[in-house]
């Protein structure tokens, strides 16, 4: 199901991911499950999909998400 905000995220990612990636999370989340409508795997896709999107602008150092840009919290 797609997230209208970010406080509808799962609670792992509303408390590990900084609110910018959690922006990009659940945008990239939400248009590839209405890409993948119908495949039985539809939301496993989108989650992969999404954490993708995260780690092309974000980076863990130890237990904390940092831009990649290194401008963004």
């Amino acid at each position: 199901m797609p997230y209208r905000n970010n406080d509808d995220l799962p609670i792992p990612i509303q408390h590990h991911l900084p609110p910018h990636a959690q922006d990009i999370y659940r945008e990239a989340f939400n248009h590839a499950f209405l890409a993948h409508a119908g495949d039985p795997r539809q939301e496993e896709a989108a989650h992969r999909i999404a954490w993708a999107a995260v780690k092309r602008s974000y980076v863990k150092v130890g237990d904390i998400w940092v831009s990649r840009r290194g401008d963004r919290q």
